[in-house]
C-alpha cells in the first residue's frame, strides 16, 4: 500500500478570548527543550499559526492515532505559554498577521504585497507515495476534477475578519489570489511537468519551485504527491477520512494510467468553477459533477466518488471505514457547519473560538 502523512496548519490563540497570539517561535522554543532534534512541529508564514507533520503510514488508524498525539502535544506545548490550539481554516475574530521573521516570508510580503496577507489561513495537506515522476504526474493530470470533492467535505472557514464570509471554504477563495495557486491543465508527462515549473520559476513572478501552489503537486522534498485542497479540519476524523480517499484517487489514478485510461480532458475554466462551488457550498447544496461538470446534489457527487475508488478502499480495507466516516460527516455537517451553529447557539464569534479549541482536541 502507498503511505500517506499529513501536514496540519493550527491557529495559536487565547485560550479564553480566542484571539490570535502570535507566539509559535516561543512554542518551538518549548518543543525544542524537550526534544532537540524534534520535526514535528514547524514556524509558518505568521507568528500565530503552527505546523505540525506525521510520519509517513501505511494504516489508516495509525495516520489517525498520531494526528491526535500531535495535536494533544500542541496544545500541550502551547498551553505551557498562555496559548491554545485550534483547527480553524481562518480567523473567525479581526486580527492583524504577525509575518514570521525569515528572509523567504519578507520577499513574499514584498512581492506580493496585501495579498501575502490574506494567507492567514490554514489548510491540511496530503502525502501520497508514488513510485516515480512519470507516475505522479500521471496521477496529477487523473485528480484534477475530483479535488473540489475533497474540498467540500473538508470545508472549515465560514468566518473572515469578524464576519460570515458566506463561503463554507473561505480559505481557499483567499488562496486563491496567489499567482500559482488552483487547478492545472493537462500535464502529459514528468518531463512536461518539470517544463512547466522550469517556466514559472523563470518568469520571475515568484521565487523557487515551493511557490508553485497547484491544487495538487509533485512535492518538493519527498517521493509523494502532495494534495493541497482541503481546509486544516475541525476534527481529526475528518482530516483521516480526507487523508484516505486522497490515498485512494491516488491509487485510482495510478492504476487508470497502467491500463491506459486517459484523463478527463476538463478546462482550467471548468475546473476553476468546480473548485468556486466547492468552497461556496460545501456540503450543504450541488457540487460540479466530475465527469460532466454539470450541478448535481453534493451527497450524490460524494457517493460518485466513493464508487469511483471503490476498488482502492476495497484493496486497503478502508472501504467500511470511509462508508462509517462519509455518512458521519453529512450527518453533522462539515467544520463549516458546525462553526455557524456554534454562532447561533453562542452568539459569539470568540465563543465560537473557544468551542473549536475544545473541538480540536476531540
Amino acid at each position: 500500500m502507498r503511505t500517506v502523512g499529513v501536514e496540519e496548519e493550527l491557529l495559536l490563540v487565547h485560550p479564553d478570548s480566542g484571539e490570535p497570539m502570535p507566539r509559535s517561535a516561543a512554542v518551538l522554543d518549548r518543543a525544542a527543550l524537550d526534544d532537540p532534534g524534534q520535526a514535528v512541529f514547524q514556524k509558518e508564514l505568521f507568528g500565530q499559526m503552527l505546523e505540525l507533520a506525521t510520519s509517513p503510514q501505511l494504516r489508516m488508524a495509525d495516520l489517525g492515532a498520531e494526528i491526535a498525539r500531535c495535536r494533544k502535544e500542541a496544545a500541550r506545548l502551547a498551553g505551557e505559554i498562555g496559548c491554545a490550539v485550534a483547527a480553524l481554516a481562518t480567523c473567525p475574530l479581526p486580527v492583524t498577521p504577525a509575518l514570521t521573521a525569515h528572509e523567504r516570508y519578507r520577499w513574499m510580503a514584498g512581492r506580493f504585497g496585501s495579498a501575502t496577507l490574506d494567507q492567514f489561513v490554514c489548510g491540511c495537506h496530503v502525502h501520497v507515495s508514488v513510485e516515480s515522476d512519470e507516475e505522479g504526474v500521471a496521477v496529477l493530470d487523473r485528480l484534477r476534477p475530483w479535488l473540489p470533492v475533497l474540498r467540500a467535505l473538508s470545508a472549515n472557514s465560514p468566518f473572515w475578519q469578524g464576519r460570515d464570509s458566506g463561503y463554507a471554504s473561505f480559505r481557499s477563495r483567499l488562496w486563491a489570489r496567489g499567482p500559482s495557486a488552483g487547478p492545472t491543465e493537462l500535464f502529459g508527462s514528468a518531463e512536461g511537468y518539470r517544463r512547466r515549473v522550469a517556466d514559472m520559476v523563470a518568469s520571475g513572478v515568484i521565487l523557487d519551485t515551493g511557490m508553485v501552489y497547484f491544487d495538487a503537486r509533485l512535492a518538493v522534498h519527498y517521493p509523494t504527491v502532495e494534495i493541497r485542497v482541503a481546509d486544516v479540519c475541525l476534527r481529526a476524523d475528518t482530516t483521516v477520512l480526507v487523508a484516505t480517499l486522497a490515498r485512494a484517487l491516488v491509487e485510482t489514478a495510478a492504476r487508470d494510467w497502467r491500463v491506459g485510461r486517459p484523463p478527463l480532458d476538463h478546462s482550467v475554466s471548468m475546473l476553476r468553477l468546480a473548485s468556486w462551488q466547492a468552497a461556496r457550498s460545501g456540503l450543504e447544496q450541488e457540487l460540479l459533477d466530475p465527469a460532466t461538470m454539470r450541478p448535481r446534489p453534493a451527497v450524490e457527487v460524494v457517493r460518485a466518488l466513493l464508487l469511483h475508488t471503490e476498488e482502492a478502499l476495497t484493496a486497503s480495507g478502508d472501504a467500511g471505514g470511509v462508508e462509517e466516516a462519509v455518512a458521519q460527516v453529512v450527518h453533522r455537517g462539515t467544520g463549516a457547519r458546525e462553526q455557524r451553529s456554534f454562532l447561533e447557539s453562542t452568539g459569539s464569534l470568540r465563543d465560537v473560538v473557544v468551542e473549536c479549541v475544545r473541538r480540536t482536541q476531540g
